[in-house]
C-alpha cells in the first residue's frame, strides 16, 4: 500500500470521472504485478551449510556400469527409428511430449504411444538373458 501511495503522490494525475478508488486499485494491482515479475528475476540467496563437505565429482570407472550402459545403448540402437527418436527426444534430451511432437512433426498422442512401446522394447531387451557367457 505504501508503494502505491508513493507512486501516486510522486506523479499527481488528473482524474476524469471522480473514480479515485478505481484508480488507486489499478495502481495497486499494477504495482503488485510488477513486484511479482521483478521477484521472479531476482536471484535468491541460500545460506550454505557450515559443516558440509565438498563433493568429489571425479568418478572412478565402474566396469559393471559401463557394461550396463553399453547394453542400454545397444537396446536403444535396435529400436525402429520412430521409436528411437521419441525415446531420445523425451528421455535423453528432456523435451515434453508436446515439444517432442512438434520437433518430430507428429501429434502428442503419437509420441506417447511410441514412447511407451520404445520403453517396453528396451526393458524387454535388458531383461532378456544375454547370450554372452562369463568365464
Amino acid at each position: 500500500m505504501q508503494e502505491t501511495y508513493a507512486l501516486v503522490l510522486a506523479k499527481p494525475r488528473w482524474l476524469r470521472r471522480d473514480d479515485d478508488l478505481g484508480y488507486l486499485l489499478r495502481v495497486l494491482r499494477n504495482t503488485h504485478v510488477s513486484d511479482l515479475r521483478a521477484s521472479g528475476r531476482r536471484l535468491v540467496e541460500v545460506p550454505l551449510d557450515d559443516h558440509a563437505e565438498p563433493i568429489d565429482h571425479r568418478v572412478e570407472w565402474d566396469p559393471e556400469a559401463a557394461i550396463e550402459a553399453g547394453a542400454l545403448f545397444a537396446a536403444i540402437a535396435q529400436l525402429p527409428i520412430a521409436f528411437r527418436e521419441a525415446l531420445v527426444a523425451v528421455d535423453i534430451v528432456g523435451l515434453s511430449y508436446r515439444e517432442a511432437g512438434t520437433a518430430l512433426g507428429v501429434r502428442e498422442s503419437t509420441i506417447t504411444t511410441r514412447l511407451h512401446r520404445a520403453r517396453a522394447r528396451v526393458a524387454s531387451e535388458l531383461v532378456r538373458p544375454s547370450t554372452v557367457t562369463h568365464v
